[in-house]
């Protein structure tokens, strides 16, 4: 039997790579859970956006760095859409900081942005696949670091290492 996925979740599609994808799932035939962070006006615009192509829309804010409550927010996504077939995890950020100059706690916000949270994404839309005992996708959207590293200019400053220990 082909996979015919009918319902998505996009993380961070409120702009950029996330709102594409959103629309090209809703042309695609999707219902499509939108996420945002800080710019709910973007999460409204693309929800506008998936109605456009017929498919319905809901929108949840979400913060990969609430690891319990990340986890809360695909599951209510998940009723609201009646079941998940596909999940996007596309949210993220970086903190633009040379490698010397960045601090413990941006680093710890950042792998939580990043990785904690997206684990904890991932592993909600997995479970619910595998309850609901049919196929489905994951797919994580990664970053232009491999490329593109941050930490190639020059140091502004030494670094502290008080958190070092």
């Amino acid at each position: 039997m082909a996979f015919t996925p009918r319902t998505a979740i996009v993380t961070g599609s409120d702009s950029g790579i996330g709102r594409s994808t959103a629309v090209a799932l809703a042309a695609s035939g999707m219902d499509v859970g939108i996420t945002w962070n800080t710019d709910e006006q973007g999460a409204k615009e693309t929800a506008e956006e998936v109605r456009s192509h017929g498919q319905r829309a809901f929108t949840a804010r979400l913060d990969t760095t609430d690891l319990p409550g990340c986890g809360r927010v695909i599951d209510q996504l998940v009723r609201e859409l009646g079941s998940l077939d596909v999940f996007v995890n596309n949210a993220g950020a970086g903190d633009g900081k040379p490698f010397l100059d960045l601090d413990y706690e941006t680093w710890m916000q950042t792998l939580d942005t990043n990785l904690n949270g997206a684990f904890v994404c991932l592993q909600h839309a997995a479970r619910t696949m595998v309850d609901a005992g049919q196929e489905g996708r994951l797919i994580a959207v990664t970053s232009v670091h491999e490329t593109q590293p941050g930490w190639a200019r020059p140091p502004t400053r030494r670094p502290s290492t008080d958190w070092a220990g």
